[in-house]
């Protein structure tokens, strides 16, 4: 995966975030385990984008970044 697909994913994400925080007219409420499970997913994708640029700059091969696991993503601190 290349930075411009991690880019590619992390857009499909935002939007589907976007849909879900959208209250429908009817009063439906969002899918909540959904919605979590996007904006972790979102908070991976950040993750290794920034540690493949950080490689690159570093000139290491940002082929060598991996995603790292729900749990330590959300456990940094901002």
């Amino acid at each position: 995966m290349n930075d411009q697909d991690i880019l590619t994913r992390i857009q499909a994400l935002v939007e589907e975030e976007h849909s879900l925080r959208e209250a429908p007219g009817d009063g439906q409420v969002p899918d909540k385990a959904r919605l979590k499970q996007v904006e972790e997913s979102l908070d991976q994708c950040w993750d290794l984008l920034r540690q493949r640029r950080a490689k690159t700059d570093s000139g290491e091969n940002p082929n060598d970044a991996e995603a790292r696991p729900v749990s330590e993503v959300e456990g940094y601190k901002q």
